[in-house]
């Protein structure tokens, strides 16, 4: 495999994703690149900062996409989203030429848009830039609610653990199902995930433009243990509670303080089936006081506990 790392790519994202093959590619986790065989592309050479501040330096110039199995771009920052050099877009329109599958990982995907090689192709992206998406690439087909897609010889994901999955995904194709489980088992990620499973967090009923209601619901997201009142909400974003109230009743017909509500409870949902929480400390977890209270919530959600819930999945995989 090939990396083609954007300016400010996410560090998370690549890293996930080269460990599987990392651990894939050899006995336990002694690196050899036996089984599987990576390489950081470049046209100039230049270290590339991701994210985080930390720099990566390719390790090989471009040369002819035809000798790798898969090229993978490396997105970040959407904020500053850069545009591939005219030696990157060459490179990956000729790989496309070649027959040569492409991946797109965090905004790769947007960035293989970028060099026309996304029509007609499904695409993953985060829930938070789904609309950003649309907004940017018309005619193309988004995919918000899976952690990653395959179309043919396009292959994306959202980025962080994704990235794993996907990763894993083609090891079990390529290497076999027990060299993809060993890797996420030693990066301690839970068993391999399908392409099909839900990105957790947001509710996916939430989809707008409107960068108000957008940037509310992030700020949501990222305080679901210690839910903020709707007016410190619209305090942070810079905007009045009023106006707040106004923009998420046009953009999603309902309140912010519903929509908050429903963030924590998808989140809640997402746990009970995915972990081995208890209910209690999903509760805490999500923002409610207890789990008596979160049960009431949960129940008028979703028609039934949270442990109802569990029992009935914990039941099917029996």
């Amino acid at each position: 495999m090939g990396f083609i790392l954007s300016r400010k790519f996410t560090l998370c994202a690549f890293a996930n994703f080269v460990d599987v093959l990392r651990l894939a590619a050899d006995e336990g986790d002694r690196s050899r690149p036996i089984l599987c065989n990576w390489t950081v592309l470049s046209d100039s050479m230049d270290a590339v900062m991701s994210s985080s501040g930390i720099t990566v330096q390719p390790k090989e110039r471009l040369g002819d996409p035809g000798r790798f199995d898969y090229i993978v771009v490396v997105g970040g920052l959407m904020d500053e989203l850069p545009s591939l050099s005219a030696g990157q877009t060459r490179f990956l329109q000729e790989a496309a030429s070649q027959g040569v599958p492409l991946v797109g990982v965090c905004s790769g995907a947007f960035l293989l848009h970028q060099a026309g090689l996304m029509d007609g192709y499904r695409c993953c992206v985060s829930w938070f830039h789904h609309s950003e998406f649309l907004s940017q690439f018309e005619g193309l087909n988004p995919v918000s609610d899976q952690i990653f897609v395959v179309d043919r010889d396009r292959l994306t994901c959202s980025g962080g653990a994704s990235s794993a999955h996907l990763a894993a995904h083609l090891v079990d194709k390529h290497v076999g199902q027990a060299q993809a489980s060993k890797s996420l088992h030693i990066m301690i990620i839970d068993d391999q995930l399908q392409a099909e499973k839900p990105q957790p967090g947001i509710s996916m009923d939430f989809k707008t433009r409107d960068p108000i209601v957008l940037r509310a619901l992030l700020l949501m997201q990222q305080n679901i243990d210690t839910p903020l009142s709707v007016a410190e909400v619209a305090k942070r974003i810079g905007h009045s509670k009023r106006q707040l109230e106004r923009h998420f009743r046009v953009a999603l017909d309902t309140s912010p303080q519903a929509a908050f509500l429903s963030i924590r409870l998808s989140l809640a949902h997402h746990l009970i089936e995915t972990s081995e929480k208890s209910v209690a400390q999903i509760a805490l977890d999500c923002g409610f006081c207890d789990s008596s209270h979160l049960s009431r919530m949960f129940r008028r959600q979703f028609g039934c506990t949270p442990l109802a819930l569990r029992q009935s999945r914990e039941a099917q995989a029996g």
